[in-house]
């Protein structure tokens, strides 16, 4: 097992279309955890969501949350990302975001597809600036 290097993250973070499961804080204290889909725009990590879904509704009262990418085949490695979030709903660029994200998950043909369908009025474009990484590779190693 080794820590990964910032260099090492972002290509694990990049090098494939694996999803983020994102940890949100209800009203009451109770966890929620949800799959998105996200890109890196430096080192902050970018995703869309609905404004009016539990996450959505969770990081608008608290901006916490914490994010597992794991490669769940042999030998294992993963990246737990936690920071707080900040919200906008500006169209150009939840457009921009929501087709490039698309893209990178369903293929340049289908990116202004899902990026219309995704970057529409009602959704918010989260960006995730981290306070803590942790990172391990070859857990089984």
């Amino acid at each position: 097992m080794s820590q990964m290097s910032t260099a090492e993250v972002h290509a694990f973070l990049l090098n494939q279309t694996r999803t983020a499961k994102l940890a949100t804080v209800r009203a009451d204290g109770r966890p929620h955890v949800a799959p998105v889909w996200f890109d890196l725009d430096g080192e902050t990590l970018v995703f869309n969501t609905g404004r009016d879904t539990v996450k959505g509704l969770n990081m608008q009262r608290d901006p916490r949350v914490c994010l597992c990418i794991e490669d769940d085949q042999p030998p294992f490695s993963f990246v737990i990302i936690e920071g707080t979030v900040t919200l906008s709903d500006d169209p150009a660029d939840l457009l921009h975001w929501a087709t490039r994200i698309a893209g990178r998950y369903m293929g340049a043909d289908l990116a202004a597809q899902y990026g219309a369908r995704n970057g529409v009025p009602g959704e918010l474009l989260v960006r995730v600036t981290p306070t803590k990484i942790v990172a391990q590779a070859n857990i089984a190693a």
